[in-house]
């Protein structure tokens, strides 16, 4: 088997830097790779925390002026993961976020510093490394989406390029006068190049351009080519339709292992399920939730957003304390909404619980102990929580969208009676057929060999990279070969 070299280019990568799933793909495919002989290096911006975690840090490329200021390439090594780190002080050496200034704004030269990601790309993809020049650049989401366009305007032998869209909600839209500083030439600026309603659109030149598209779920690779979900760019998907595939998400199963998991109270695995328990009493005292075996116990791990669906779980506050269930809350994000589960929770002492921000030991903490998770989105490209869920038997409660839709198998009567069934999923997605599921979900939870059951199922998913990562190489297989044809 030919051995395949692949730059992916990220603007962040788990363990270093994370907001999101994101970092958490990007970390972990590179190693799900190496068993498909596949080699690859992760291009990612020079952020403090990266340039700390990184060991054996060398320069490999220097350009003394590049968007602004001395830049230079350096490539280290963090555990497992090889990188390549573009550093560059004036545009990264900030503090906290990728993304946000202190005020919680976004950097007004957000759009000079991922252009410099891309363009460093295009560098290296060109040949810029001689001792790694890859056959494949693999660009994620907006922050790298201007890489296959620098390819193509540079009118040289280029590697071939797939960009994988992780959330499409997110495009990266900045003025066009931006063109000129961040090299682009001007005939690049039309509708069939980067120019989208006036501005340049980075994800929009990166779908336009890309050899191959990929999203993070077979549904929401439909979904997008709709005019409802297409964010304004179904046309141009719908066109390239024949290109796009989705390709689950995994997750890193040796993080994610309730039998090796250092951040909760017990650890269990699918044939010593009752070791739980312990997990769920430790969650309850964590929320200053009351403290009952019993009850049925839900859990959220989100962020407070309108995409989440976030608002209909508040509207669902009745059924949950009606009903005599619990409710354990990991997120922040709308402070409006923050604010009103923060009132909640002060009003229902012991039945309802929450922490604002995020705690990584605490998301572990509420897989191992919830008896539910619920993930109420209005769209969602794969989602990875609900993944999380399935490995530790928290049954989850999902709508019907994207790749919730694809990893989830509801609980009707048909696939109980078959042993099927591993979890809930509702659709349309409002408050009255969220309710609904709760409701569904409480009265199984209720016959505990059919919820164990429902548990097992779950556990048994294989929600690892194994068999995603083997798609990933074939579509570089592919790619490589029309490139070389």
């Amino acid at each position: 088997m030919t051995s395949i070299r692949v730059l992916s280019v990220a603007s962040e990568i788990y363990p270093i830097v994370k907001t999101g799933g994101l970092a958490d793909v990007v970390g972990a495919l590179p190693i799900a790779l190496k068993a498909e002989g596949i080699e690859t290096l992760t291009l990612v911006p020079g952020y403090p925390d990266v340039l700390n975690a990184l060991a054996e840090l060398r320069v490999v490329f220097e350009c003394p002026l590049f968007f602004g200021g001395a830049t230079r390439l350096l490539r280290g090594r963090c555990g497992e993961l090889e990188l390549f780190v573009l550093d560059a002080p004036h545009l990264f050496a900030r503090p906290g976020n990728p993304y946000l200034s202190p005020e919680g704004t976004d950097w007004p030269d957000n759009g000079l510093r991922f252009a410099a990601l891309a363009r460093m790309a295009d560098n290296v993809g060109l040949g810029a490394v001689a001792s790694f020049v890859p056959d494949i650049v693999h660009a994620h989401d907006w922050q790298a989406a201007l890489t296959p366009a620098y390819l193509r305007y540079s009118g040289r032998r280029r590697p071939g390029t797939v960009l994988t869209v992780h959330n499409l909600a997110y495009q990266g839209r900045f003025p066009h006068q931006l063109l000129h500083e961040i090299g682009l030439p001007p005939e690049s600026f039309t509708m069939h190049g980067v120019e989208y309603y006036g501005d340049i659109g980075f994800l929009k030149a990166g779908l336009q351009f890309a050899d191959r598209i990929t999203t993070v779920s077979p549904t929401y690779a439909r979904e997008i080519q709709g005019d409802e979900q297409g964010m304004g760019l179904g046309g141009l998907l719908r066109g390239r339709s024949s290109d796009i595939c989705g390709i689950l998400n995994g997750i890193d199963t040796s993080v994610w292992n309730p039998a090796t998991d250092p951040h909760i109270a017990s650890r269990f695995d699918i044939n010593d399920l009752d070791r739980r328990a312990a997990n769920k009493a430790g969650l309850q005292q964590q929320f200053d939730l009351e403290q009952k075996r019993d009850a049925y116990l839900i859990g959220v791990i989100s962020r407070l957003s309108w995409q989440k669906g976030l608002d209909l779980l508040f509207e669902n506050l009745p059924t949950i304390l009606d009903e005599g269930m619990q409710l354990a809350l990991l997120g922040s994000g709308d402070a409006e909404l923050e604010n009103r589960i923060r009132s909640a929770a002060q009003a229902n002492a012991g039945k309802i619980g929450a922490v604002f921000g995020y705690d990584e030991p605490l998301a572990h903490l509420i897989q191992a102990g919830t008896d539910a998770l619920v993930v109420p989105s209005r769209f969602e490209p794969c989602g990875l929580t609900q993944l999380c869920a399935l490995r530790y038997g928290a049954v989850p409660i999902v709508s019907r969208v994207g790749g919730l839709e694809d990893t989830v198998v509801d609980a009707d009567e048909a696939t109980i009676a078959t042993g099927m069934a591993t979890g809930f999923k509702f659709g349309p997605v409002t408050a009255e057929n969220l309710a609904d599921a709760i409701r569904r979900s409480h009265a199984v939870f209720r016959d505990r060999p059919v919820w164990r059951r429902i548990q097992t199922n779950g556990m048994s998913t294989d929600v690892s990279w194994r068999n995603r990562a083997s798609r990933y190489a074939d579509l570089y297989r592919e790619v490589t070969g029309l490139r070389r044809g």
